[in-house]
């Protein structure tokens, strides 16, 4: 398997990674199925991440949100992240597509990822949508990235009280996609792009479950790219892949990437 997938991979022309969850849970980021604890393992996070729950709470959502933030801002990128950049040096048209929201991929090195689920780094106006300034705290470097070493933890179960808009006084809030929202229209628009025009297709740590991203590998597989699959369980992308190779991505990427190009990550 992973000799068939390094040959594809090594001849390549377009190469889309699309990545969930899972790549970044080997950097110690919760996902949501991970148990919770203190007060926020009284909510069901998928709660948490509503406009509703905003509306109703938006201190108890924004603390949650300032919490994994923090927690992000602490964490490095792994192993599998690292790999994925170094796909990205060895092949001139490659397209990071994620429906992460942490920043893991930018700090590994991938240039520009298509985030179809926003990011925690980027919020904005409840009310008018203007793009807001990161809040002090999570320590940030002057270039916007977090900086090493002195991120200060956000107490879980803390609630916090949203900044509010410079222009318009609105509530501000995080700059994710929640639950009932539609998807950036730019953002989505641009990864089915990539996946219709790709000739290889690696999704890494999804459980393609999550509509309409999960789509994206089925465009691919659709306009006869090979799609490759690196995930520790079968997924409902078990239908679509030509190419399952079963283990975490922290282990499994860089072995196709060693295997396709003779060294590991750069």
């Amino acid at each position: 398997m992973l000799e068939r997938a390094s040959e594809a991979l090594r001849e390549a022309q377009r190469v889309v990674v699309f990545t969930g969850a899972g790549i970044s849970a080997e950097s110690g980021i919760p996902t949501f199925r991970d148990a919770m604890t203190g007060l926020w393992a009284r909510y069901d996070p998928a709660e948490l991440a509503t406009p509703q729950a905003f509306r109703a709470d938006p201190e108890l959502v924004w603390g949650w949100y300032e919490w994994r933030r923090a927690l992000v801002s602490r964490a490095q990128p792994n192993a599998g992240h690292l790999a994925v950049a170094a796909i990205e040096a060895r092949v001139p048209d490659m397209v990071v597509v994620t429906q992460n929201v942490d920043d893991l991929h930018e700090r590994a090195g991938s240039s520009a990822p298509i985030r179809l689920h926003g990011s925690l780094f980027a919020p904005r106006c409840s009310a008018c949508a203007a793009p807001a300034p990161v809040p002090s705290v999570v320590s940030t470097t002057s270039a916007g990235a977090p900086a090493a070493g002195d991120v200060e933890p956000v107490p879980e179960g803390q609630r916090l009280a949203p900044p509010t808009c410079a222009g318009c006084g609105g509530l501000v809030r995080p700059g994710v996609v929640w639950f009932g929202e539609s998807l950036p229209a730019d953002a989505l628009s641009a990864a089915v792009e990539a996946a219709a025009r790709c000739d290889l297709l690696l999704a890494v740590g999804t459980s393609g479950v999550v509509y309409p991203a999960a789509e994206i590998p089925e465009v691919a597989a659709r306009h006869k790219a090979t799609v490759i699959q690196v995930n520790p369980q079968p997924t409902a992308l078990d239908r679509v892949a030509d190419v399952n190779l079963r283990g975490p991505a922290a282990v499994v990427l860089p072995e196709l990437v060693r295997a396709a190009w003779g060294d590991g990550p750069a």
